[in-house]
């Protein structure tokens, strides 16, 4: 499999696809996903999934920037149908999204009437602007500068109009920004029982580890030992994250 650009999006096809991922990354990564969030994406294709990661670039208007991104998904279906380097055969869809992200992927769910198997949201977090973007708070207040929508209408949006029944929740053991317990608590009041909500060892950045390979010398030195021991301490958290994902979308699937 190779990444391929297609009407904007960057998009991973398996040989025999089982289901498609829309994914959406955070606010200051995401303008390149195939790249930031390479080694998860592709593990997903590996089991099957087709990706489609939407890249885009952080405005205050986070409901235009949600149109956008469903658009661009949409077109890039279309297209991949009408080439057919995609079979029109039903194919559960999912959303992934990383931090802003998942905020994006709420938005969709409750502004547009958009049919999902499930959304998997990691690393939620839903600040105001001054909170979220660095020397804000340096400009006039009279600006009023402030996301649309904000904090408090995101969450009253969701509590009222989020319409994808099943989704699983993931936080980081230490991610200090992740604001995942309130999301967790809508969602649960509005889909009893459709919410899986797990804490994995990890931080914030989890999920944008990448492959790196570590080359030995002739001799096996202490430095090869520390690289080894840190390659594997990487690997734990990004393969538990890889597991995890995996087997909420597919119990039945082998590891």
């Amino acid at each position: 499999m190779d990444w391929k650009e297609i009407r904007g999006n960057w998009v991973l096809i398996p040989r025999n696809p089982i289901g498609i991922i829309h994914f959406l990354g955070g606010a200051f990564v995401a303008t390149a996903p195939h790249l930031t969030y390479r080694w998860i994406l592709e593990q997903l294709a590996n089991k099957g999934y087709v990706i489609i990661a939407t890249p885009f670039i952080n405005t205050l208007d986070h409901t235009a920037i949600a149109k956008s991104v469903l658009l661009n998904f949409e077109r890039t279906l279309e297209r991949l149908y009408d080439t057919a380097s995609l079979r029109k055969l039903y194919l559960p869809t999912y959303g992934v999204g990383h931090s802003m992200g998942c905020k994006l992927h709420l938005l969709i769910g409750s502004q547009s009437a958009v049919e999902r198997a499930g959304n998997i949201l990691i690393s939620f977090n839903n600040y105001a602007a001054r909170d979220a973007i660095p020397l804000v708070e340096q400009f006039n207040s009279a600006l009023a500068i402030e996301f649309t929508p904000n904090p408090i209408e995101t969450s009253k949006l969701v509590q009222e109009r989020y319409n994808v029944r099943r989704n699983l929740i993931i936080k980081f053991s230490n991610d200090t920004i992740d604001q995942s317990a309130a999301l967790s608590k809508i969602l649960q009041e509005r889909f009893e029982e459709m919410v899986t909500i797990q804490t994995l060892p990890g931080t914030h950045t989890t999920p944008l580890g990448q492959d790196f390979q570590w080359q030995t010398g002739t001799s096996f030195t202490p430095i090869d030992a520390i690289g080894q021991w840190f390659k594997q301490e990487v690997y734990r958290d990004l393969n538990q994250l890889k597991r995890t994902m995996l087997l909420w979308l597919n119990p039945l699937s082998p590891p």
